[in-house]
This record gives structure tokens, sequence and C-alpha cells, in this order.
């Protein structure tokens, strides 16, 4: 009941903010990732809670989950296992083979494979809703690649890709197992406490609270951008067109894979594909991973924040066409 009672003990301006806040989602992050470019002291004193938002955040979705419309999609397990297989193992693969044979340099190139195998983001579920896509299959694939990243991870990096992140292959799956594991516990005793029927009731604002989180992430992931854009411009520019036509390359070449599906599952598919958790890793890579790798991790929020809004008519014009 912590949860409920915690939202439910909040004043009413509260409550109609973070409401308000979950309605204009949108805005809001796009606000953040501005506030953590033109205060950087800001986005530094923020960037080490990086670990425990990114936790409340996953601890959230699983309260905020339809874990029966998830059951039902679940029960066509084998077609899930190809899509999160084409997701976390064919998608860096594939990127792999790209940026060696483009020739690409070797900092941009792990974090463009990073970011391949990373799971998709977490409102990927709320997003495709916005974007007239199958919310529930965004939901199953998410969760699916999620609880699949503490293997399937590590067996990119060190198996498929033999990447050197400095960290060795077991204690990256433990790390992984656990940060998942614990936050995925939390939320589900949360909502087993509270009850489906308070959670619903109180909806609004806890995608309010979840969007206040985004905000804090959003800011702190920006820490050393705007030094690195007045020092190295040409880094950053870059790596924004790398993080762009990456986003745009494994949406389409995702759902291209997956026509058979049907074109709004394939286009959902391919949406869960571009758009990648990157926070995850920035929670379990060691604090000696390259700083241009995590650089480009924020640049990549870039995409990840325009792009839906920015695609939206195209999106409806191919649902319309189907």
């Amino acid at each position: 009941m912590l949860l409920g009672a915690f939202v439910a003990s909040l004043s009413a301006s509260v409550r109609a903010a973070l409401a308000r806040a979950a309605r204009c989602a949108g805005p809001v992050l796009a606000a953040g990732v501005f506030a953590g470019l033109v205060a950087p002291p800001l986005a530094a004193a923020l960037r080490p809670s990086l670990a425990i938002v990114v936790w409340l955040l996953f601890t959230l979705s699983a309260v905020r989950i339809d874990w029966p419309g998830a059951v039902r999609e679940l029960r066509r397990p084998v077609r899930i296992v190809v899509l999160v297989g084409l997701i976390m193992i064919a998608a860096p693969a594939l990127t792999v083979a790209v940026v060696r044979a483009l020739g690409v340099d070797s900092d941009l190139a792990m974090a463009l494979v990073l970011m391949a195998a990373a799971p998709p983001i977490i409102s990927s579920p709320a997003l495709a809703l916005l974007l007239g896509l199958d919310a529930a299959l965004a939901l199953v694939v998410m969760v699916a690649a999620t609880l699949a990243a503490p293997v399937a991870l590590p067996a990119v990096v060190f198996g498929l890709l033999g990447l050197n992140l400095e960290i060795d292959a077991g204690a990256l799956v433990l790390r992984l197992g656990l940060f998942v594991a614990t936050a995925l516990a939390s939320g589900l005793a949360l909502r087993a406490a509270a009850g489906p029927a308070r959670i619903a009731a109180n909806a609004a604002p806890i995608d309010g609270l979840a969007v206040v989180l985004l905000v804090f992430f959003s800011i702190a992931i920006m820490d050393g951008v705007s030094a690195t854009a007045f020092a190295n411009p040409g880094q950053v520019l870059r790596y924004v067109a790398g993080a762009f036509t990456a986003n745009i390359i494994l949406q389409a070449g995702v759902a291209a894979l997956c026509a058979g599906l049907g074109r709004r599952r394939a286009l959902t598919v391919g949406f869960s594909a571009g758009n990648r958790n990157m926070a995850l890793l920035l929670a379990v890579l060691p604090a000696t991973t390259e700083p241009s790798v995590l650089l480009y991790f924020a640049i990549a929020q870039l995409p990840i924040y325009i792009l839906p809004a920015g695609l939206s008519p195209l999106y409806r014009r191919l649902l319309k066409a189907a």
C-alpha cells in the first residue's frame, strides 16, 4: 500500500500537477534535456543519481504494466522469442557489420553496437499507444527483452562482438540480473500491496511521477555534453548524426524484417528496435567506460524524444494505408 498511500497523501494541487506532467510528457522531457544543456552544474549535480533514478523508473513501470494483457501476448511464446532475438542479437550483429564496413571510429562504433544491444525503452508501450501502434505487443517485447538483457547483452558484448569493456562477463550478468530483478520484484510487490483498483485510480499521478524521474534522468545524462559541444563541436555533430541515423535505420530495418506480422505489428517492433534503453547500460557499465561512449548515450536521447513527434504523421499515413 506504500505507493498508493503516498500518492493519495499528496495534495490535490500536487496530484493535478503530476497528472498534467503525464499528459504533457513530450514537451516536459524536451525541457529537461534543454535544462541539462543550458545548466551544466545542475546536470553534474544530478549525474550521480542516474542509477537510482533508472531503478525507480523500472519499478514504476512494473507497477503500471498491464500484466494480464502481457500474459495474453505471451501465449505466443515462440513469436516473442524470435522478436526478442531479432532485437537483442540480430540488430547488434548487423550494426557490427555496418560500422566495420563503413570504417566508423572505434569509440562511436562501440557506442552504436551497445545501443543496438540494449532492450527497448521503458516508455515504448506508452509511446506506441500515442502513435497508434500495438501497445500490448510493445509492452511484451520491452519486458521480455529487459528480462533477457542479463543474458543477451553480455553474450553480445563478450561473445558475438568481442568488445572490451574492462568488466568481467560474470560481473556484468550479475549486475544486470540484480538490477532488473530487484526493480521488477519491487514493482510487483507494490502493485500487489496497493491492488489494481488503487493503481488505476492513481494512474495519472503515478505516471506523472515517472515523468518527473525521466526529467531528472534527461537532465543528468546531459552532464558534459555542453562542454564537449563547445570544445569539440565536430564530435558532437557526428554523434548527433549517428544517433538519428541509427535510430531510423534500426526502426526501418527491423520493421521490414517483420513485415509478415502485418504493418501495425511490424512498425511496433521496429519502433521498439530503434528506441533503446541506454539508461540500463549507464546503470551497470563500469566507471572505466570510455567517456565518448557515455557522451553518445547522452546524445542518443535526442532522437528518442524528438522522432516520435516528427514521425507521427508518417505512422498515421502508413497505418491508414494498411
